[in-house]
């Protein structure tokens, strides 16, 4: 991981959880594990101190924890670096869940991102605690349930006890991959009798099995949206559409998160989920149309591999991202260097290795202001240069060799990935100082929006509540505008950012090489 990186999950630890708990996260991220003792020393903090650190970490599953191979009485702790970044998602989480099972839904996301880990029957008194929720605690629970069942939710493994009956020094946690979507054991009227007060806690039923969101199935929706939205940009909403289906068809018997390309489906399969699910008499018309205009796009979002029953399709998802990664860096050089430096890098993909001269003529830019921005490109590392020596030179002049211009996709990503990351941790420490600058304004106006709500709730006349506003001057409410129209921008800049993030991050994962076969079974691998 980057030094960048490291200062995004600095930040992004602080923010949340502190200056302790941001010690710790720094002091587990610059080594592979550490033991508390060595923890404490490090950070010059006390062990009770590290401890509560190391436990929220622990109940927010950003670290892991073993015995030391040497003292098994001694745990070794390992933080989960990727997902420190999924913090800056949680609303987008929310969003999505909000969008598929309505407020309850939402409720019980938050629920469990905002506690960390959760079990199913706290959760559900938490929901009927909250006054925005009017549902009876049935829908409550057959919602978590459905959660479940679509695998928005994922059960965290449990406590493992050795053969004595007793926890191992350093516990042990494991659950078999079956057991992950079971649903719990929840007795309602017992709930209804704990959350009126006349029973305690302890007679929960699933106490000690916890639950939280199954981040992997959430960024798979993303990973599609990302996908069906660019089809749907260059190909039209019914392609798009189309699109949607052959991924649905697709996870029926591929793993969803195989690197590269998926088992083979058929048009006639995606046919009947057409059928069954659409109304676009368009589509139903000009399915096989459809699928051979996708089939054929630049794109390559899918391959055609044989001709049996109107011919086989695999979704390719490796060419599928490179081509929108490759998309994402023109767009960064046409930003930063103009459209003929966007022109050049084209060239120099579709022709893999190409000279200055030959670059110049293809483009179509005059000599000097080619070499100006091949050398541009080249000097911030979007280009690379090969040189290749002549048969028989003993020089070493320029006579004498080939220099070819080519690319090197994944070191361009890796390399946006890092500005990226830099970008969001100046967003994110440039928003905290100005909340923190102007702390007693943003107060201010807070108290008062709660005053005049209030006055309006008990029917206040309209004069009494202009004269509470003017306590806020003008000088200070155009200041206040100012901050506000600042930080909304920079929250906009957050999130256009982690979409990059996620699209390049989605492109390096699918083009790495992969030896694992692929399945002819419905995977239960969305967590």
């Amino acid at each position: 991981m980057s030094i960048d990186y490291g200062n995004l999950c600095s930040v992004i630890l602080k923010q949340c959880f502190g200056e302790t708990v941001q010690l710790v996260g720094d002091c587990l991220f610059a080594a592979n594990a550490r033991t508390l003792s060595n923890i404490a020393k490090t950070t010059k903090l006390s062990r009770r101190e590290v401890s509560t650190a190391l436990g929220i970490l622990i109940k927010y599953q950003l670290i892991n924890f073993q015995a030391n191979e040497v003292n098994a009485f001694v745990a070794e702790y390992t933080l989960k670096r990727e997902e420190i970044l999924y913090i800056l998602r949680y609303s987008r989480y929310v969003h999505l869940i909000q969008t598929m099972y309505g407020s309850v839904g939402a409720a019980i996301a938050e629920e469990l991102l905002y506690s960390g880990s959760q079990t199913a029957s706290n959760t559900l008194l938490k929901c009927m605690a909250n006054n925005e929720i009017t549902e009876k605690v049935e829908t409550i629970r057959d919602t978590f349930f459905q959660m479940i069942r679509d695998n928005y939710l994922i059960k965290l493994p449990m406590l493992v006890t050795s053969e004595t009956g007793e926890p191992d020094a350093v516990p042990k946690l494991h659950i078999e991959d079956y057991d992950l979507f079971n649903p719990p054991d929840i007795d309602l009227p017992t709930l209804a009798k704990i959350h009126n007060g006349a029973l305690p806690a302890t007679q929960l039923k699933d106490t000690g099995v916890f639950w939280q969101l199954n981040f992997k199935r959430f960024h798979q929706d993303f990973r599609d949206s990302l996908m069906i939205s660019a089809v749907e940009r260059k190909l039209g909403a019914s392609a798009g559409e189309c699109f949607k289906f052959i991924l649905k068809q697709m996870y029926e018997r591929t793993d969803p998160w195989q690197r590269q390309y998926s088992n083979p489906f058929t048009v006639v399969e995606v046919k009947q989920q057409v059928e069954k699910n659409s109304s676009n008499l368009d589509l139903l018309r000009h399915l096989e149309k459809y699928v051979a205009l996708i089939a054929d796009d630049s794109l390559h979002f899918i391959r055609k591999i044989g001709e049996m029953g109107g011919g086989q399709y695999v979704v390719d998802m490796a060419p599928a991202f490179e081509s929108l990664a490759l998309a994402c860096i023109e767009n960064v050089i046409t930003e930063r260097f103009g459209s003929k430096a966007s022109r050049i890098f084209r060239v120099v993909r579709m022709k893999k290795y190409i000279e200055q001269e030959e670059l110049q003529k293809e483009a179509m830019i005059p000599a000097k202001e080619a070499k100006l921005l091949s050398y541009s490109l080249f000097q911030e590392q979007f280009l690379q240069i090969k040189t290749i020596r002549k048969a028989g030179g003993g020089g070493t002049g320029p006579a004498k060799a080939f220099y070819l211009f080519y690319l090197k996709h994944k070191q361009i990503t890796k390399m946006l990935l890092d500005i990226c990351f830099k970008a969001l941790y100046n967003d994110i420490t440039r928003s905290n100082y100005e909340k923190n600058e102007h702390k007693r304004l943003i107060e201010k106006s807070q108290k008062l929006d709660s005053i005049v709500a209030t006055m309006k709730e008990r029917g206040e006349s309209e004069e009494y509540i202009a004269e509470i506003l003017e306590t806020l001057t003008p000088p200070e409410r155009e200041i206040l505008d100012k901050v506000k129209n600042r930080i909304k921008t920079l929250s906009k800049a957050e999130l256009s950012l982690d979409d990059t993030i996620f699209l390049l991050q989605m492109y390096i994962y699918h083009s790495a090489p992969t030896y694992v076969v692929a399945t002819n079974k419905k995977s239960s691998s969305n967590q």
